[in-house]
């Protein structure tokens, strides 16, 4: 099933998610490449693609696991939350409509 996990960054991440990033997006990469991720990405602090020192507010991922359970163990291990980046990630099963 298909899982939307939603971060919502610290104040100030933009230094700790730099830190962070690489191995960040060694674990994206792995679940596409394991054909179950749907979408992942930041949320720009400012209505812009390239927020600069602005930086983010938070994140979305929406990927398969094999339960509820399984998703939050993995949001759970992310170098973000090692990091101290997220302030909370909330997860919830997600139904894929369109496209």
């Amino acid at each position: 099933m298909l899982y939307a996990i939603v971060a919502t960054d610290v104040a100030n991440s933009l230094e700790k998610r730099l830190a962070a990033r690489p191995d960040h997006l060694a674990r994206l990469v792995a679940l596409k490449d394991q054909g179950r991720m749907v979408l992942a990405g930041p949320n720009p602090a400012i209505d812009s693609n390239d927020p600069g020192a602005a930086g983010f507010t938070g994140s979305l991922i929406v990927a398969e696991f094999d339960s509820l359970a399984a998703a939050q163990t993995w949001a759970d291990a992310d170098p973000y939350m090692a990091a101290g980046v997220y302030a909370n990630v909330t997860i919830k099963p997600f139904k894929q409509v369109l496209p």
